[in-house]
Parts: structure tokens; C-alpha cells; sequence
């Protein structure tokens, strides 16, 4: 702790002799300033200099002590000073109004020089004490924050560096992972508040949703050029190595959460598994690679179904023109209860404006954004 001699106390009283002695035995010790009322110790108390701690008299006119204790424990710049009660008023209920009112202790008059100089060192203690605990639990938590936005990072760079990777494989996919993941992102908010989704899709969920959604086909890594690249429809055998890369994307994801080693990675790694492994699952149990049905799909799969096809349809592939974008909405309404869930499906139908406008906004080239814009205005 500091020298005393650093601190400063203020005297309150309207009797300059009690000021006098309170000052006395004080001066070896503490800055003293002095008030012969209450407004003026309120004053010295909101300056800039302000006291660490008051000792203060309640019988005093105009403003009593009590009223001058109220206002400095309602004033945020002084509601942390130790205010100390010296007083004649001696009886139970005097003390219990001082120390319901916020003040830290109480002195009887006529007052004991080393009782005084006692209660003032514990307390201006105790205020410095509860001072370096707040900067400390002020540091501890910036320290939190920046050790949080460093994991957010990494997993931003992770995510973006493993969905870049998946994107030089396909020259078929364009803005695909962008549009996906907005798509997703719509969704998601728009079941936010939907009965059984809203446990599950908190906002650091939707916001990981949105961050892992770039890797729903990650595994399209671990499938042969010739198949992954064939200008035309695959054959069976083909379809069924293509399916594959379900598996890859998981497999992938978890080696890169092991190798992260830290739990941290699980949150938005968990996520990203899901969707690379489950996203061709159906609401009926047709899909691949588990053949899983209804909610032992995960969610974040189940969105990410909808986006998928959804993109699909909309765009130009070897083996098939677009589709519109009602096209596309009637197909999805269609497969409400097979392909999708279809609490899912509802809110997609809902919200399949927001689904054209991010198509435009993201399309792949500027002539293919042109055509959708004209579509959507038609």
C-alpha cells in the first residue's frame, strides 16, 4: 500500500473546534481538507481531486449528514469513497440509518485518537484493496477478449483456408460456398424463434453455422479428377465414389480438430463435421452416407440440405441448364416431408426472396447476376 501521507481525508463539520481536533490527529499521517457544511463537502468530494476517504458529522444545517452520505453514494464519481460517520448521535437507530444510507462505519463523540486513526487506516486499506481488485478483474477480462477474438480468428482463418482448398478442386462451384453459407445464415435466423429450433440456434450458434458452412464439401478433396471433373452426368459407379466425399469431409475435419488439439476447435469443428457428413442426408431416410432420418439428422445438416439443392437447381451445370428460381422453390416445396424437414422447408418457402437476392448478389459472373436480376423483376 502506498505512504498514508498520500491519502487525503476530508473533515466534515459545522463546528470548526470537532475539525480542529479531528485535523490533529490526522495531520502526521494524511492531506487533510476540511467543509463547515454539506454542500460544500459535497463539492470537494466531486472535484477533481477527490478525498479517499470522509469523515463526516450528521447534525449540521441546511443539509444533514445523512442527506450529504445519500448524494454521495447516488453520484457515480463518488459512490466508492468510504464515508465514516462522527457523531454525538449515539443511539442504534442513528447507526443503522448511517450504515443503511452507505456509509462504512461509525464514531461516537467525544472521539479516541487511536480509535480514529484505526477505523481511517482500515478503511482507506480496504478502499485501495477493492480498487486493484477491479484493475485486476479489468485486466484478467481484456485478456479473455483478446485470447477469445484470437480463437475467433484462427477459426476463421482455418475455416477459410480449408474452404479455399475445396474450391480449387471444383471449377464447377463458383460463389457457391458464399451463397450457401448466406443462404444458411438466412435460414437459420429465420427459425430462431421456431419451437424446435430455438434451444438449438442460439446466436454463437448461427454464428458458427454461418462461419462453418464453407466446408460442406471439403471432402470433394479426397475424389478423382476424372470423376470430379467429368463434363457429363456420372455413372452409377461414379455416383457412387462421388458420394464419398461425405465421408472424406468429416474425416478431414477430424484430423484437423485433432491436430488443433485444443478444445476450443470442437465448438465450430462439431458444426462443420456435421454439415460436410450429413448435408446429403434425407428427412426420410433415403439419403447417404448414414441413410439417417428426421432428427437424427443434425440441424445444421438440414439446412444446409435446403441451400444445397437450392443452389443446385438455380445453377448451369455440363449436364443441365438452370433452373428458375420458382422452378426452384416448387421443387423444394415438393420435397417437404421427403428429402426435407419440413419445418424447414416452410421457412425456406417463406423467406425464397431473400434466397433469389443472395443468388444475384453472389452470382458468378456479371452476365449471370444481369439474368437473374431480370428473372426476379419479370
Amino acid at each position: 500500500m502506498e505512504s498514508s501521507e498520500q491519502f487525503k481525508v476530508l473533515i466534515v463539520d459545522d463546528t470548526p473546534e470537532n475539525i480542529d481536533v479531528l485535523g490533529e490527529i490526522l495531520r502526521p499521517h494524511y492531506k487533510r481538507s476540511v467543509a463547515l457544511d454539506g454542500e460544500r463537502a459535497l463539492k470537494i468530494a466531486q472535484a477533481d481531486s477527490p478525498p479517499d476517504l470522509v469523515l463526516l458529522d450528521i447534525m449540521m444545517p441546511g443539509i444533514d449528514g445523512y442527506e450529504v452520505c445519500r448524494r454521495l453514494k447516488d453520484d457515480e464519481r463518488t459512490r466508492d469513497i468510504p464515508v465514516i460517520f462522527v457523531t454525538a448521535k449515539g443511539q442504534v437507530q442513528d447507526e443503522t440509518m448511517g450504515f443503511e444510507l452507505g456509509g462504512v462505519d461509525y464514531i461516537t463523540k467525544p472521539v479516541s485518537p487511536p480509535l480514529v486513526l484505526a477505523r481511517v487506516k482500515a478503511h482507506i486499506e480496504l478502499a485501495v484493496a477493492k480498487r486493484q481488485l477491479l484493475s485486476q478483474n479489468q485486466i484478467l477480462e481484456e485478456k479473455v477478449e483478446a485470447r477469445t477474438r484470437e480463437i475467433q480468428r484462427t477459426q476463421d482463418v482455418t475455416i477459410q483456408a480449408l474452404a479455399s482448398l475445396a474450391e480449387t478442386r471444383d471449377n464447377e462451384t463458383g460463389s457457391h460456398i458464399h451463397r450457401t453459407q448466406h443462404y444458411v445464415l438466412a435460414l437459420a435466423e429465420e427459425l430462431v424463434t421456431h419451437v424446435r429450433f430455438s434451444s438449438a440456434l442460439d446466436d454463437a450458434t448461427v454464428s458458427l453455422l454461418f462461419k462453418s458452412a464453407p466446408l460442406h464439401d471439403i471432402g470433394k478433396v479426397g475424389v478423382p479428377d476424372s470423376i470430379l471433373l467429368k463434363p457429363g452426368k456420372l455413372t452409377d459407379e461414379e455416383f457412387e465414389i462421388m458420394k464419398q466425399h461425405a465421408r472424406y469431409g468429416r474425416d478431414a475435419l477430424l484430423r484437423a480438430e485433432s491436430d488443433l488439439g485444443d478444445e476450443t476447435s470442437s465448438s465450430f469443428l462439431q458444426l462443420a463435421r456435421d454439415i460436410a457428413y450429413g448435408h446429403h442426408e434425407k428427412w426420410d431416410g433415403s439419403g447417404y452416407p448414414e441413410g439417417l432420418a428426421g432428427d437424427a439428422i443434425p440441424i445444421s445438416a438440414r439446412l444446409m440440405a435446403v441451400a444445397d439443392v437450392y443452389d443446385a437447381l438455380i445453377s448451369r451445370r455440363c449436364y443441365k441448364p438452370p433452373f428458375s428460381h420458382e422452378k426452384a422453390v416448387s421443387i423444394i416445396s415438393e420435397g417437404r416431408g421427403s428429402h426435407f424437414d419440413p419445418a424447414i422447408a416452410d421457412a425456406f418457402v417463406g423467406i425464397h426472396e431473400r434466397f433469389q437476392q443472395i443468388a444475384i448478389q453472389y452470382a458468378d459472373s456479371d452476365e449471370e447476376r444481369d439474368n437473374l436480376q431480370q428473372a426476379a423483376e419479370a
